[in-house]
């Protein structure tokens, strides 16, 4: 089973890059974030005539998540738990039945945060608020000892390794020191980076900005993970990074990562 993540910096717009990329890499579950569309507006027949259920939480013009799975949705839970008055849509999960039981994964959007504002600015603040209810809802899915595989956008930089160069993003909402912890934090639970697990291989990005020719120049970031429970962990078998993608024609500025399990 391959289990992707892709952020496609609005759906409609790259939908032609989305297809194409879906019918070269058949994978069987995709995690998509940053949609930019409300549920209705959502491209359903391109995806359904693919062979896709399709679950959206969407928000207009702005973040938006949303789930593709060939498999039928047992249970699918919007918004993430902590905040009734937060209104972004940036979190969806849903529970898949398989031979060998339930899974559970997500498609995650965490706030960008800039700009930080020496670290007190409201942005800034809004997304350590929401890393923390992140970690407290993983900690809670933990207790269900299933595969859990908790996939997006995380707007986390993990390591200088995983930047062209570090010194250029210092004080950036992506890179603090708090965000790192704050991951960390994340991690510490139980959770594995799928890529940290069987790749490991500095300066593999998974974003190019469309600014400063930073896709020829390969000045690029990776801040799109798949992080895994142990039961999750112990089933992939490889992972990769689909950056070929980047360079079609009108591509989004990220590209999809893709766990293999023997689900």
């Amino acid at each position: 089973m391959d289990i992707a993540s892709w952020n496609v910096n609005s759906v409609k717009a790259r939908l032609p890059v989305v297809t194409k990329w879906l019918d070269e890499a058949k994978p069987d579950i995709v995690c998509i974030q940053e949609i930019k569309t409300v549920d209705e507006g959502f491209p359903l027949e391109a995806f359904e005539e693919r062979g896709y259920n399709v679950a959206v939480h969407g928000q207009k013009s702005y973040n938006g998540v949303a789930l593709l799975s060939k498999y039928p949705f047992e249970e699918v839970i919007t918004r993430l738990p902590g905040d009734e008055d937060d209104e972004q849509a940036r979190y969806i999960e849903a529970v898949i039945s398989t031979d060998n039981g339930p899974v559970r994964f997500a498609s995650i959007y965490l706030p960008n945060g800039n700009p930080v504002d020496d670290g007190n600015g409201p942005k800034y603040m809004y997304k350590l608020a929401w890393m923390e209810r992140l970690y407290a809802h993983a900690q809670h899915l933990l207790t269900y000892e299933e595969p859990l595989i908790l996939a997006g956008d995380y707007n986390v930089i993990p390591t200088d390794s995983d930047v062209f160069d570090a010194s250029l993003w210092a004080g950036d909402a992506l890179i603090r020191p708090k965000t790192r912890a704050a991951f960390r934090k994340l991690l510490y639970l139980g959770l594995t980076s799928a890529y940290e697990q069987l790749d490991g291989r500095p300066h593999q990005y998974t974003f190019w900005d469309y600014q400063g020719g930073a896709w020829p120049k390969n000045q690029g970031i990776r801040i799109d993970h798949l992080l895994l429970s142990a039961q999750a962990a112990d089933h992939i078998k490889s992972v990769r990074i689909d950056d070929h993608v980047r360079d079609w024609e009108r591509p989004s500025d990220h590209v999809p990562i893709i766990g293999t399990f023997d689900f």
